[in-house]
């Protein structure tokens, strides 16, 4: 089955970096594109970044251009989002989600657990 699981989050202080990761299994992962969503406390999901299935295409939210990237890599099966220039209202739930197909666009059908980012001084 498809399993999706994140790492990396943590404490970091503003100005601070953290990089996620999200290791998944049970689908063809160079087939398929790649998202991060967040959910602050008390809001609603927001979508972060995509990638396309052969990582020629990224997007982002206006809310994290020019401080995040999102890479993957293929041969580990996994999606990284480095997250620099933190801010406090980074904080908050960010999950991994795969894409229905090999664009991002086309919907989110699975979702891993989330892993919590807190950025505080």
């Amino acid at each position: 089955q498809v399993q999706l699981v994140e790492s990396g989050g943590g404490l970091a202080q503003p100005g601070g970096s953290l990089r996620l990761s999200c290791a998944a299994s049970g689908f063809i992962f160079s087939a398929y594109a790649m998202s991060w969503a967040r959910q602050a406390p008390g809001k609603g999901l927001e979508w972060v970044s995509g990638i396309s299935s052969d990582g020629s295409d990224t997007y982002y939210a206006d809310s994290v251009k020019g401080r995040f990237t999102i890479s993957r890599d293929d041969a580990k099966n996994t999606v990284y989002l480095q997250m620099n220039s933190l801010k406090p209202e980074d904080t908050g739930l960010y999950f991994c989600a795969k894409e229905m197909g090999g664009f991002c666009g086309g919907g989110l059908d699975y979702w891993g657990q989330g892993t919590q980012v807190t950025v505080s001084s």
